[in-house]
């Protein structure tokens, strides 16, 4: 990866964006420590809900706990 400061990125920024688009990838640097990375833009692959809905079933949520759970979450002893 090629490094720039970033004066120098602010002002060939057309230039950069162009050579970003043919994957070229650039690391910003502020007193030639490195700071950013300035690459191609991936969206990510949106998500759908719904793929699982019938395939997996879960307990009552409200249903009393059974009796040894119970007790375990009161310290009724073991």
């Amino acid at each position: 990866m090629k490094r720039l400061n970033i004066h120098g990125a602010k002002t060939h920024l057309s230039r950069l964006v162009a050579e970003v688009e043919q994957r070229e990838q650039f690391v910003l640097c502020r007193a030639g420590k490195p700071v950013a990375c300035l690459s191609q833009y991936h969206p990510a692959e949106l998500r759908k809900g719904g793929q699982l809905k019938g395939l997996v079933r879960g307990s009552d949520f409200d249903a009393p706990l059974p009796p040894d759970i119970a007790r375990a979450f009161r310290g009724d002893g073991e």
